[in-house]
């Protein structure tokens, strides 16, 4: 008769995660809400590092939403090339800036943030999680999209229906903890090759570390069972060149 499914209550599976990355700062270092809006629509396809290292820059030039909004898009363009799409981020920023006014007027619920050019739902799950909101979804990025079917939360690979998978598993409170977590243990741990099995601290729920157990003991069986099988053999020719001699 086939065993049951085993079935994970991904609650409690990925509490070691929130515990250890519960508290680590995100890898963008704003300073203030805008300063996340800002960073986080420039660090699509960008790196983090690269982000934090032209951002004093262009605040120190652009220091609120208010001189964002007087500005034109070519007027951000010696702070921000280098990034990719430069061009198209410049004009999304000075067009939000236009729409919002002032920083204290910056939106923080998804309806809201989707409204704005250059924000899709990742990035409004980052603003709204950072910003302190309730969230309203999980943040997907490549590492959550590698991380998660690993750990057999999903066996999608599409961003979308990643999301949905987590948010059915995981209860509403733990959606911002359970997307930064993730994006954390892929950056650190969970590499798209050779990963650090052996040190994750969700390995014990993790479907790709059962699977390479089984792997690694299914091959340690085998090579035992063909050393022994080697070993009569050798057995075996020993005894007859003894009876030969």
């Amino acid at each position: 008769m086939a065993s049951k499914a085993r079935k994970t209550d991904w609650n409690r599976a990925l509490a070691p995660l929130f515990r250890k990355y519960g508290k680590k700062k995100h890898p963008l270092e704003y300073r203030s809400l805008y300063q996340l809006v800002v960073m986080v629509i420039l660090s699509s396809r960008s790196t983090d590092v690269f982000i934090n290292k032209i951002a004093p820059d262009l605040f120190t030039a652009f220091p609120s939403m208010k001189e964002l909004a007087n500005a034109q898009p070519e007027d951000l363009f010696p702070y921000v090339r280098g990034i990719t799409n430069f061009r198209h981020k410049s004009g999304w920023l000075v067009s939000i800036a236009g729409t919002v006014g002032d920083d204290e007027h910056i939106p923080t619920t998804m309806e809201e943030l989707t409204k704005l050019p250059g924000i899709g739902g990742k990035s409004a799950n980052v603003i709204i999680g950072e910003s302190g909101g309730k969230a309203e979804g999980v943040i997907v990025d490549l590492h959550v999209a590698r991380v998660a079917p690993r750990l057999g939360m999903t066996k999608s690979d599409v961003p979308g229906k990643i999301e949905k998978d987590i948010m059915e598993k995981v209860a509403p409170g733990y959606w911002h903890a359970a997307g930064m977590g993730m994006t954390f243990l892929g950056r650190e741990i969970c590499r798209p090759k050779n990963p650090k099995c052996g040190e994750c601290v969700v390995n014990s729920a993790c479907r790709y570390y059962e699977q390479a157990q089984r792997h690694k003991g299914t091959k340690a069986q085998s090579e035992k069972g063909a050393k022994a099988q080697r070993d009569r053999g050798t057995k075996r020719e020993d005894g007859v060149a003894e009876s030969g001699g």
